[in-house]
C-alpha cells in the first residue's frame, strides 16, 4: 500500500507539472569523466552541478570562467579524437548534427549521449535527459521548469501588445563600413519562439533556407522595425559599438536605423542554446516592450549538488 501511494503521487506531481512520467534513471555507471562537444552543453553540465566532472571541452566553450582550466578536443566538426581518448571519459555528450557528422566517434567505442539543441523544446529536454544520465535526475527537471516558467512569464506580459517585426542578425563581415555576408534567422521554430515570445514578428519569412544570406537590397526589402545584431566575444574584442553600428549606415532609410532600434546584443549567452538562452528572451522582450513594467532580471543560477 505504501508502494502504491508513492506510485500514485509520483504520476500526479508529474501531471501537475504537465511533464511525462518517467521513472528515475540509474546510471550504470557514475560519469566521472565527461567530455562536452558544444558550449550548450558544457553550460547545462555546470548548470547541473557538474562542472567538476567534465574533463574536456571545444575551443569555444568560454563559460563559466572555470572552463578555461578544462582540455580543449577541438571544434564542433574537427575533433581531437586523439585528445579525447587520452582523457579516458566515460561519456562523451554532443549534439544531433555533430553525431551526424562525426561516425567515426562510433569506431572508438566510447559511450555517448546525444542532445538536440535546435528548437526550444529541444533545449529544455536535452536538461532532463543529461540530468537523468549523469544522475542529476531531479535538478534537470528543476532546470527545465524554470526555464518554462520563466518563458511562460515573459509570454502572459506581452500577450495582446502590438508586435513590432524584429530581424536576427546572426552573422556577418564586420567593421567594413557596409554590410557584406549578412546571414538572418529564418522562419524555424528556434528564432520564431524566441521572438513571438518577447512580443515580436520575424520580418523574415524564408522556410527553405535556415539561415539565409541576405543582401544590402534585400535588408531594404524586409524593412524591420527593430534589428538584433548579435555580436560574438570575438567581435568585440576587434570592434567597438560605435564600428559596428557604423556598418548599418548605409542602410540609413531602414526604418529601424532611422528609429535608433538598432540593438547590438553583445552577452554570451545571446549565441549559445543553453540555460542561459532565457535571458536573451528577457533582453528582446525589455527592449521590444519599455512600456511594460519588468521583474528584475536575474543571472541563472547553479543547482546545488542533489
Amino acid at each position: 500500500m505504501a508502494i502504491l501511494l508513492v506510485f500514485t503521487g509520483s504520476i500526479l506531481a508529474n501531471k501537475q507539472l504537465n511533464e511525462p512520467l518517467r521513472l528515475e534513471y540509474t546510471p550504470r555507471w557514475e560519469c566521472r569523466r565527461i567530455v562536452s562537444m558544444a558550449p550548450s552543453i558544457t553550460e547545462t553540465l555546470y548548470a547541473l552541478g557538474l562542472g567538476d566532472r567534465v574533463v574536456g571541452v571545444t575551443r569555444y566553450c568560454e563559460y563559466p570562467p572555470d572552463v578555461q582550466r578544462k582540455t580543449r578536443v577541438g571544434g564542433y566538426f574537427d575533433p581531437n579524437l586523439e585528445a579525447i581518448l587520452t582523457l579516458k571519459p566515460d561519456l562523451v555528450i554532443m549534439l544531433e548534427e555533430q553525431a551526424e557528422s562525426m561516425p567515426a566517434m562510433d569506431k572508438l567505442k566510447l559511450e555517448t549521449l546525444v542532445v538536440s539543441h535546435k528548437t526550444i523544446d529541444g533545449i529544455i529536454d536535452s536538461f532532463r535527459t543529461i540530468g537523468r544520465r549523469c544522475g542529476r535526475g531531479p535538478g534537470g527537471r528543476w532546470m527545465a521548469r524554470e526555464f518554462k516558467d520563466r518563458l511562460e512569464r515573459i509570454c502572459a506580459k506581452t500577450q495582446g501588445l502590438p508586435r513590432p517585426r524584429v530581424l536576427f542578425v546572426l552573422d556577418r563581415t564586420f567593421g567594413r563600413g557596409h554590410l557584406t555576408d549578412v546571414y538572418v534567422a529564418g522562419a524555424d521554430d528556434f528564432f520564431e519562439t524566441i521572438i513571438e515570445s518577447a512580443g515580436g514578428r520575424n520580418a523574415c519569412r524564408v522556410r527553405s533556407v535556415r539561415n539565409p544570406v541576405v543582401s544590402p537590397e534585400g535588408l531594404l526589402w524586409l524593412d524591420p522595425d527593430v534589428i538584433v545584431d548579435l555580436a560574438r566575444t570575438d567581435v568585440l574584442e576587434r570592434y567597438d559599438r560605435q564600428t559596428i553600428l557604423a556598418d548599418w549606415k548605409e542602410l540609413a532609410q531602414m526604418k529601424a536605423v532611422q528609429s535608433g532600434q538598432l540593438l547590438i546584443f553583445d552577452k554570451g549567452y545571446a549565441c549559445v542554446p543553453g540555460p542561459r538562452l532565457i535571458q536573451l528572451v528577457e533582453d528582446l522582450a525589455r527592449a521590444l516592450h519599455p512600456e511594460v513594467k519588468w521583474e528584475e532580471s536575474g543571472e541563472w543560477r547553479v543547482e546545488s549538488e542533489e
